[in-house]
């Protein structure tokens, strides 16, 4: 399979928006649990408790907690394997990968007017990695549809001098062409024709049927799908103390995207009639992006054992840039000869840029502190990720594209529980965790549930953290958006380590 990086020869910008849809709405409206190694540990249950740099990315009011400054660190290694099956086949893949994860400071400025009810303020800054995009999987599998009908769904309805190459003219400069003139679907469909996959009904400019050159039949395939990147976000925190009970707060973030896909489709038949007996088709996708959100909570402590906590979170609303390349070879017969054509076009298709909102979410939390030696917190959040949305909304891709995201993404419930417990210098954690499927059809994306363990010393004025996570979640990765559709099933189980440090200021 090729690699993302290449020599490329050419850039274009696509005038027809395609590429996006409702997995991207989803891949960047979720995030997990990430941050310092205690609050993982608790399984992110910190809405009421604070005192935690990645409390405070929770809960805005959180930073109010700490008496002193405050500064810490955490590096995860991320592990995930994966089951994947595909039409009765089962293959298995693991990868791992350490991440500088968080890293924040907090400045407490404590009152020195011991008469006045605000007690102190606290402004915090923290980076903290959201989402970890960093995997692969492989599925191989007997199918009876072909990847021909990806192409054919693309080129139907389409005219036949505007998906191929005029005489003489390079792949390169023709694919160029037709994306920049036409758009995203023209490209598929020239590469299905100058590959000799389409057929078209007549030998005719003006024609807009095409038939496959591909016999139907049972069908090999293999598809290797590989992914990097992250999400990730940069707050400006600030928050006050009122009296010895009342906390508030704001974060500003400032969020980014970088992810890479890299996906690889081998097809092989022996089919009577089939004049194409093998199909290779790679697709590489490059995407950055920035975006702006902000929190607004408050915690109460409405006695020495009982705190409640609520917080409001904006919706991010993203500008993202995408990219595009591709590679197209097929086997072919002429003549009783295999004979083998290659579409490298080496063009970087560039996207108009789009925005996407993503939902808001509203986060209730109650904690019990025990003596201070422990504590059990429970957090519930709500995120309608139907509310999702691609803009301008005025265009007409995007507005079917948010019209699917209405019907088949739902409100889903997040549940977090976790405890600890401290014993002289050291501290044990645990939680649990139930985050609901953003989807209505939950066999298609399921519900993620995890579990986390923890240890904790403290030193005085240095702390460290170990954190273990185990989660589980199953879904379809659907191939292709058009023509071939089937999904492969995958079990997914994350096992993550965060080591953290931190020290008072």
């Amino acid at each position: 399979m090729k690699k993302l990086l290449l020599l490329f020869v050419g850039v274009i910008s696509i005038s027809t928006i395609y590429a996006q849809d409702i997995t991207d709405a989803v891949r960047y409206s979720t995030d997990g649990i990430h941050g310092t190694a205690r609050y993982r540990a608790m399984s992110g249950a910190f809405g009421a408790l604070g005192g935690d740099l990645s409390a405070v990315n929770q809960n805005p009011a959180g930073s109010a907690i700490f008496n002193t400054s405050y500064t810490s660190f955490s590096i995860t290694n991320y592990a995930i394997d994966n089951t994947t099956e595909y039409f009765g086949d089962i293959n298995s893949s693991t990868n791992s990968n350490f991440e500088l994860n968080q890293a924040g400071v907090a400045f407490v400025f404590n009152n020195t007017n011991d008469n006045s009810p605000w007690k102190k303020f606290v402004l915090a800054l923290s980076y903290e990695q959201t989402q970890n995009y960093d995997d692969d999987f492989f599925a191989t599998g007997t199918n009876t549809t072909s990847v021909d009908s990806y192409f054919l769904a693309n080129a139907q309805g389409l005219r036949l001098d505007e998906i191929s190459a005029f005489d003489d003219e390079s792949i390169t400069d023709a694919y160029r062409d037709i994306g920049a003139t036409f758009g995203f679907a023209n490209q598929q469909a020239f590469l299905g024709f100058e590959s000799y996959i389409l057929e078209p009904d007549v030998d005719d400019d003006a024609n807009t049927l095409y038939t496959s050159n591909i016999a139907q039949g049972t069908f090999n395939q293999e598809y290797f799908y590989a992914s990097t990147g992250y999400n990730g976000k940069f707050s400006v925190n600030a928050a006050i103390e009122y009296q010895d009970n009342i906390y508030l707060g704001i974060n500003l973030n400032s969020h980014f995207i970088n992810y890479d896909r890299s996906t690889f489709l081998f097809e092989e038949n022996s089919n009577v009639g089939s004049l194409v007996s093998e199909v290779g088709f790679e697709n590489n996708l490059s995407t950055t992006g920035n975006g702006f959100s902000f929190q607004l909570g408050g915690i109460a402590k409405l006695s020495d054992v009982i705190r409640i906590g609520l917080t409001y979170d904006s919706p991010t609303w993203y500008t993202i840039s995408e990219e595009t390349t591709q590679y197209l070879s097929t086997v072919r017969d002429d003549l009783g000869s295999n004979v083998t054509v290659t579409l490298d076009p080496q063009i970087i298709n560039v996207f108009p840029d789009y925005k996407l909102q993503t939902p808001a979410k509203v986060t209730g939390s109650i904690a019990l502190v025990l003596d201070k030696q422990a504590i059990i917190s429970f957090d519930y959040s709500r995120k309608d990720y139907g509310n999702t949305k691609f803009k301008p909304e005025s265009d007409q891709y995007f507005s079917v594209q948010n019209n699917l995201i209405s019907n088949s993404l739902k409100a889903a419930n997040t549940y977090k529980i976790g405890g600890e417990y401290r014993h002289d210098k050291m501290s044990f954690r645990a939680g649990y965790k139930l985050e609901e499927s953003p989807y209505n059809n939950t066999n298609f994306y399921g519900n993620l549930k995890g579990f986390s363990l923890g240890l904790g010393y403290n030193f005085g004025n240095a702390k460290v953290d170990l954190a273990y996570e185990n989660s589980k979640r199953t879904i379809d990765s659907q191939l292709y958006n058009v023509g071939l559709t089937d999904a492969a099933r995958i079990d997914k189980e994350n096992s993550n380590f965060t080591l953290s440090l931190s020290f008072n200021l």
